[in-house]
C-alpha cells in the first residue's frame, strides 16, 4: 500500500534512511539511526509525492516523486522538468515482488495525477537490483554519466504505466 509518511513511521525511516546496504549507491547514510530519529520531524509527511511504502502493517520502503530540475545536466527534453521517479526498500523485503508492485502503483498515481508527463529514473550501474527493477518496470537507457564518484544509469520510460 502507498500513503503519506506518519508519524509512526519515524523509527523505520530512520532505519531506511541509516542502513549502509540501503544507502550504498546513494552516497551512503547521511546520519546515524540515532540523529535520524531526532531529526525526523514528528509529522515526516514533509510534502507531496512522498509515498510510504507499507506492507503487512509496516514500512517497508518509500518513493519520491518529484520534478527534476533544469539545472540538472541530463533530460529528456530540452527544458527538463520531468517527473523523477526514486524508491528505497528495506533488505527485508527485497527479492519478494513488492517493489515491483509499489512502483507500479506510483507509476499508476503519476499517470493519472500527470498524464503525458516524462517519467525518468537514474541509479547508479552498480546498484543491479535498482537497475533490474528499473527495466522491469519500462524504462529504457537514455545513457550513462559519471556523478557522485560512480558511473549512472539515466532511463525513460518507454511505455505508458
Amino acid at each position: 500500500m502507498l500513503r503519506e509518511t506518519r508519524q509512526k513511521d519515524r523509527r523505520a525511516l530512520a532505519e531506511l534512511l541509516s542502513s549502509e546496504i540501503v544507502q550504498a549507491y546513494l552516497g551512503g547514510p547521511q546520519h546515524t539511526r540515532e540523529e535520524l530519529e531526532q531529526l525526523i520531524p514528528a509529522d515526516p509527511n514533509t510534502r507531496p509525492g512522498i509515498f510510504a511504502v507499507e506492507h503487512a502493517g509496516h514500512l517497508i520502503g518509500r518513493i519520491t516523486v518529484q520534478r527534476r530540475d533544469a539545472a540538472w545536466a541530463h533530460h529528456v527534453r530540452d527544458e527538463g522538468d520531468e517527473v523523477e521517479l526514486g524508491y528505497e526498500f528495506l533488505p527485508t523485503s527485497w527479492g519478494r515482488g513488492l517493489a515491483t508492485e509499489a512502483t507500479q502503483a506510483a507509476l499508476g498515481w503519476i499517470s493519472a495525477t500527470l498524464p503525458g508527463e516524462p517519467v525518468v529514473l537514474t541509479t547508479q550501474v552498480a546498484n543491479e537490483r535498482s537497475l533490474r527493477l528499473a527495466r522491469r518496470l519500462g524504462f529504457v537507457e537514455v545513457e550513462r554519466f559519471v556523478g557522485y564518484g560512480a558511473e549512472q544509469w539515466f532511463g525513460h520510460l518507454s511505455t505508458p504505466s
